[in-house]
């Protein structure tokens, strides 16, 4: 049986790597039911209970910031429970929903824990160390799997009434405790953010990216489009030149080729595999960046900026996150080519793309695609079909896989043009602007859409009680996430260590829980 439970747990291993697999949904319940119920000698049973439990956490996506209770850890539990029992798909049911919430818990603490490596990050990117910078960032990234399967092992020894009685005696607020603090960690990410962007020049759109979210429930793609809209108006980006254009310019020999275009694309898949609370995505970013800093960065110093400049807070929708780093890349190209080049526009440049195109990627893939695919994948494994996972994964993955690598392609080819000819313009101020105003639009409406937290007390008294949460929404929704966002931004100004602040912050959320203070 022991043969059978390290079949089992890779199974859970090779769900919870899928942050080195591009989010390609090789992890869910339809996939990894049918392979639990191979393992136990019933893979149809295992089709129709994968296929079971994907109905109902259809819907169960990692969305920005947002934990979601872990379908892998709890589909392969309970699909593996409930044919070790015989029992059928009642019991996967009835298992898999505890078991995904206490998996979410630990999943949640290693997104804290994970926030601790980012100032060996920062010591590796100063050293210009991209090898054991490279090296954390997969090391990091293995910690999920490997903690998630000794969980899934532990459990598998344990059995199901083991289990159940476990998950019953975890207090309440100890899970409550977790979340509230992981949500106030990504304050320090925006803070960190606004540190480099946030000037009384560009403050303004800060506030006005706050409005549209807080006030009018604007979605991120809309506030991104309209900074366009008021970059393109406000910016002048007449009179001064123009871009040049000449048909007869001679075009710089690239230092870059396709091979390392491809580098890119293929490191993307493991843009996730180190997410924290804090920073997210950053160091998946510049991880996937260093096959082109190391071609066109010989130095040392060189690649201790390059790695530095993107080691800042970075989240978008992975699946739109290679047409960024193609950008990225001709930007760090041109950089490289010329002194003159304004090396903190990258950075804006990625700020401003980040919001708008996780709103159009996300809505596509996970609102649309996914839909699509498991509505027929689900239909078929009903009926206990192998075609339908399957078919779940292609319709998925081919157009996922497709358009990962035509946007990185699209947007090194097409920055790099643009660059080229933008060189020596005045342009590239107007455009920095502009870039600078969407991206500040898109971090001021991140706090009140991606920080969930509330105040839960009430004031007066003998049945006049008012929520104290409805007062400040009248005053402002999204005000707590705002006021904790300018509170780490002037921590970080007067030189507070982001490591206290990280801790702080926990704390806070924590202690606020407990105190029934902050939800």
């Amino acid at each position: 049986m022991i043969a059978t439970y390290i079949l089992i747990t890779l199974v859970a291993v090779f769900g919870h790597s899928e942050d080195f697999l591009g989010t390609s949904l090789l992890s869910r319940p339809l996939v990894l039911g049918p392979l639990v119920g191979l393992i136990l000698g019933d893979p149809v049973q295992g089709i129709v209970i994968g296929a079971t439990l994907e109905l109902i956490f259809m819907g169960n996506i990692k969305v920005g910031a947002a934990i979601p209770p872990d379908v892998i850890t709890g589909g392969v539990l309970g699909t593996a429970f409930a044919l070790l029992s015989g029992k059928g798909a009642s019991v996967a049911l009835g298992l898999a929903v505890p078991i995904s919430i206490l998996a979410e818990m630990i999943l949640s603490g290693l997104f804290i824990f994970r926030s601790g490596f980012n100032a060996r990050f920062a010591h590796f990117a100063e050293e210009g160390d991209f090898r054991k910078f490279e090296r954390l960032h997969v090391f990091s990234g293995l910690l999920k799997p490997l903690l998630m399967g000794l969980l899934v092992f532990l459990a598998l020894q344990l059995g199901a009434e083991t289990m159940k009685t476990f998950l019953d005696k975890i207090p309440a607020w100890v899970n409550q405790g977790l979340q509230v603090g992981g949500n106030l960690l990504p304050a320090l990410g925006f803070a960190l953010l606004m540190n480099v962007m946030f000037n009384n020049k560009v403050a303004p759109y800060f506030f006005l990216g706050f409005i549209l979210s807080s006030y009018l429930q604007m979605p991120m793609i809309a506030i991104g489009g309209l900074g366009i809209v008021l970059a393109l108006i406000l910016g002048d980006f007449k009179g001064q030149g123009g871009v040049k254009n000449d048909s007869n310019e001679i075009e710089e020999k690239p230092l870059l080729s396709k091979k390392d275009i491809r580098a890119v694309f293929l490191r993307s898949f493991a843009l996730e595999a180190n997410f924290n609370f804090e920073t997210c995505q950053n160091t998946g970013f510049a991880f996937s960046l260093i096959p082109v800093l190391r071609k066109i960065y010989k130095k040392p110093e060189q690649m201790a900026l390059a790695l530095k400049r993107h080691l800042q807070f970075f989240n978008t929708s992975p699946y739109g996150s290679t047409l960024i780093l193609g950008i990225a890349a001709a930007m760090e190209e041109s950089n490289a080519k010329s002194q003159d080049f304004n090396a903190d526009s990258i950075n804006t440049v990625k700020s401003g793309l980040m919001g708008p195109l996780a709103g159009v990627f996300d809505s596509l893939f996970w609102g649309t695609l996914k839909v699509i695919a498991a509505g027929i994948g689900v239909s078929l494994a009903l009926e206990g079909s192998f075609v339908g996972p399957v078919l779940f994964v292609l319709i998925y993955n081919v157009p996922n896989i497709f358009l990962r690598y035509k946007l990185a392609t699209i947007g090194y080819d097409q920055g790099s043009r643009f660059l080229q000819r933008l060189s020596g313009s005045a342009l590239m101020d107007s455009l920095t602007h502009g870039a600078s105003i969407v991206g500040l639009m898109v971090v001021g409406a991140m706090p009140p859409l991606l920080m969930s937290v509330s105040v839960p007390l009430e004031i007066g008294s003998n049945g006049t009680e008012v929520a104290l949460q409805s007062v400040l929404d009248q005053i402002a929704p999204g005000l707590i996430p705002l006021l904790l966002t300018f509170l780490v931004y002037y921590l970080l100004k007067k030189n507070v260590k982001v490591a206290y602040l990280l801790l702080g912050l926990l704390t806070l959320g924590f202690v606020g829980s407990m105190l029934n203070v902050l939800a």
